[in-house]
């Protein structure tokens, strides 16, 4: 038997990489009607954020979050840790509009009011316009440093430095006084918390909107990972029209496409080139796609230059299109079953909270009865003593009289008026007195009744343990 050598063969090395490297992305710049809508939600919610923090309301800052006094302020609204219930329903809201919102539209809020997207857009807008639109940005990039590049760069860094240090500024002033915030960075004499969350707020902003930008939707917003769970075949997406489209390829805009078995997509990747996070809508729907609209701009734009008909890239739903419904009857499916839960449930909760916003009760009682054993006097009667912490949320003084209920006879032995100033908070002792078998040994229930001497309809019942001794 013939005895055949194994020859031991090579093994290939492959270094694999765990994790996609990035690319970097330079958006082409984009005229069209979704494109303006966007610069109309980025004007909005910078004039709102920048400029509320310095509206004055009754002689102080209209929106406050003072977490020294444990008092947010909003305009005529006073909120204080017992008023913990409206963040909750507010949580509530917001957790319902974006359900209602995805189920709809998909994510149009990422693609138009998430902070991430508008701060992305003015980095972008601030960076072309020092460094040049997309063909300028890629050639500086890939040449040498020289001074032109160093100056360009460097004034970029610079202007969204100051713009980050004025977002982190603002947002401390949320929770500080502005007015007072600014004197204080004027006299540098901030405090430790101040210059640690205006610096960090700050180069959050020009990290995640200079830098990471995309990849902070793609990675690490996680919205982008369980909104599969809130889409349908119903929900408006933004898509390419694979049947009207394919297959593509350039052509001469005189001969007729359809002869030659062309599609009417051109394959001229300007929706590519336009896209903040740089996928290729063509391929489909991806988790990627913040659902901006610029593709939707960019292509309608070479539709019109070649004659053909928009919409060969739109916002529409896959039901729509695979059954090639008409708009109104897109429109019907939209407004389903499951969306008209959402907006109800989401429109019965606000009612709620604006109700009972309305009807709010602009005084708070705490009543807390003294450790100390009840008192009995000579005549046999006994006194329990409390203590009752009484808020006053109005920006008003208010004097409040002090009654007390549930046992017969049962009496406030000391002051039973007091007065509490504006938006403040007063602990107040209080005796009350029993007469001599009114109540049997143990405990029994009382209750403190605090009312508006000159509202009485401002009035608040607590109840509290008036306890006999035996």
């Amino acid at each position: 038997m013939k005895i055949i050598p194994i020859v031991p063969v090579p093994i290939e090395e492959v270094e694999m990489a765990l994790f996609e490297e990035r690319r970097k992305i330079y958006p082409r710049s984009q005229k069209g009607w979704f494109g303006s809508w966007r610069w109309v939600l980025v004007f909005f919610t910078q004039i709102l954020f920048y400029g509320t923090a310095w509206l004055n309301w009754n002689g102080r800052q209209a929106v406050l979050f003072d977490l020294v006094t444990r008092k947010f302020y909003i305009f005529g609204l006073v909120l204080w840790p017992q008023d913990f219930i409206y963040l909750a329903v507010l949580l509530v809201i917001s957790a319902l509009s974006l359900f209602l919102f995805t189920a709809i539209a998909g994510r149009v809020f990422c693609g138009y009011a998430c902070p991430q997207t508008v701060y992305t857009e003015i980095f972008m807008w601030i960076e072309k316009k020092i460094e040049g639109e997309r063909n300028a940005r890629i050639k500086l990039d890939a040449s040498p440093m020289s001074i032109h590049k160093f100056s360009l760069k460097s004034a970029k860094h610079a202007a969204w430095l100051v713009l980050s240090l004025w977002t982190g500024f603002t947002f401390v002033g949320y929770f500080t006084p502005i007015h007072h915030l600014a004197e204080e960075v004027l006299s540098f004499s901030l405090g430790p918390w101040e210059v640690f969350w205006l610096l960090f707020y700050g180069f959050a902003t020009y990290g995640n909107a200079g830098f990471m930008r995309e990849q902070v939707c793609k990675y690490m917003c996680p919205y982008a990972r369980f909104q599969s769970a809130m889409f349908d075949k119903d929900t408006l997406i933004v898509t390419y029209d694979t049947e009207r489209g394919d297959p593509r390829g350039s052509r001469n805009k005189k001969v007729d496409f359809k002869a030659q078995g062309l599609g009417a997509c051109v394959d001229c990747e300007i929706c590519v080139q336009v896209c903040p996070t740089g996928i290729d809508i063509r391929n489909g729907l991806q988790y990627e796609c913040i659902a901006c609209g610029a593709c939707i701009d960019a292509c309608d734009q070479v539709m019109d230059k070649m004659d053909y008909e928009r919409g060969l890239i739109r916002y529409t739903t896959e039901h729509a299109l695979d059954s090639k419904l008409d708009s109104k009857a897109m429109w019907r499916r939209v407004f389903r079953l499951r969306t008209l839960i959402y907006g109800g449930i989401l429109s019965l909760i606000i009612l709620a909270a604006a109700l009972s916003l309305a009807y709010h009760v602009p005084l708070k009682v705490d009543v807390i009865r003294d450790r100390g054993m009840p008192k009995i006097t000579e005549t046999g009667a006994i006194e329990n003593v409390y203590r009752l912490q009484i808020m006053n949320t109005q920006e008003v003084a208010h004097t409040y009289q002090i009654s007390v209920k549930g046992i017969n006879g049962a009496m406030i032995v000391n002051d039973t008026e007091i007065d509490v100033k504006s938006a403040s908070a007063v602990t107040f002792p209080v005796r009350v007195r029993i007469p001599a078998g009114a109540a049997e040994t143990g405990s029994s229930r009382i209750r403190f009744v605090v009312s508006d001497l000159k509202s009485p309809e401002v009035s608040v019942t607590e109840k509290a343990v008036f306890l006999v001794p035996k």
